[in-house]
Order: structure tokens, then sequence, then C-alpha cells
């Protein structure tokens, strides 16, 4: 998918992504190889931009809109789901009967929350806060982007100045597990 602009629309292009994993791993048959590098995937992208979120989205929701602190803490809430979710998918063969389990879980929380940011949050965002402050939060989102871990931690904490201290070792060691693994070869 196209990524760029103001954060509003490089996250809603990371939506549009997984969703598209997600048809993808719906198309492929129960069990196989295909179905395991696509949940692989669909993680790697989830992290990713959860991450990114964490670091500069909800900072900013907590800044700079009335009840943003309410907002923010549902947000990761949703993130703290899902990444518990993806990490007990992470010790899953596609073989195994709770990988489908698990997948239907984590497809479903993830279709609530970008309902929910889509819907509630990013107009909110487009309403309350400047262009410029969008923009800005955009390329901050997609450099995040580039360092974030690639697996779930979810032991690791989700909120500012800690996250964003600990995500770029954390996203360096994925990569290199990643790489040496050969997990979401061909993804940017």
């Amino acid at each position: 998918m196209e990524h760029g602009g103001d954060v509003i629309a490089e996250l809603m292009s990371d939506h549009r992504t997984v969703e598209a994993l997600f048809s993808q791993f719906e198309g492929t048959p129960p069990g196989s190889d295909a179905r395991k590098r696509l949940a692989d995937d669909i993680t790697i992208e989830l992290v990713r931009h959860a991450v990114a979120e964490e670091e500069h989205l909800y900072p900013a929701v907590r800044d700079h809109l009335e009840g943003g602190e309410a907002l923010a803490d549902r947000e990761v809430a949703d993130h703290e789901r899902v990444e518990q979710l993806l990490k007990e998918l992470e010790g899953c063969e596609p073989q195994a009967l709770d990988f489908n389990r698990l997948m239907v879980k984590v497809r479903t929380e993830v279709t609530a929350h970008v309902r929910d940011e889509e819907r509630t949050l990013f107009p909110l965002l487009r309403e309350g806060v400047h262009p410029f402050i969008l923009e800005s939060l955009g390329r901050k989102v997609r450099e995040a982007k580039k360092t974030a871990p690639t697996r779930p931690h979810p032991s690791v904490p989700s909120t500012p100045p800690a996250n964003k201290l600990l995500a770029p070792g954390l996203g360096l060691v994925d990569r290199t597990r990643d790489f040496l693994s050969g997990r979401g070869q061909g993804r940017p």
C-alpha cells in the first residue's frame, strides 16, 4: 500500500495493508506453510504499526485532544490484547488447532481497533490538531516503523519514554532473527 502524508493517511494505509494480508490469509489452505508466512507478515506489520502509534500518535492524542488520556489508554489496551494474542500465535505451528483460533481472535480485535480509530480517533485528530503537527507525526511514524520490533514483546512498556528507548534495540534484535530465519523475507 502507498505510504506517506500525514499521520492519518499513513496509519490508514497500514490498516489497508493489514486488511489485505488478512484476506490473503483467508485464501490459503488451513495448516499450510503459506498461512504461517502470512501470519508472520501480519505480525510484523501489526507490531511495527503499534510501536509507531505508541511512540508518537498516542502521546499527541494525550497532549492535543480533550479527553486524550482516556482515548490513548483505550487504544494502548487494544494493542496489549493483540500483542498478547500475537505472542501466543508466535509459538504455534499452522497445523495446530490453536493457530486458526488465535488468528480469528487477532483479526476480530484488529478489525474493532481499526474501526474505532477510523470512526472516532482520526476525525478528532483531523478536527483538533493542526495539519502541520499531523504531517510531522506522519514523518515520525514512518521513521519509527523502520527501527521498530517485528515480533510481539508484551512485557515491554508501551508508553514513553521507556518504549522509545527500548524499541530500536528490540527492533534490531528482531530483524536480525528474521534475517537468520528467513521470516518476513521480501518485506520492507
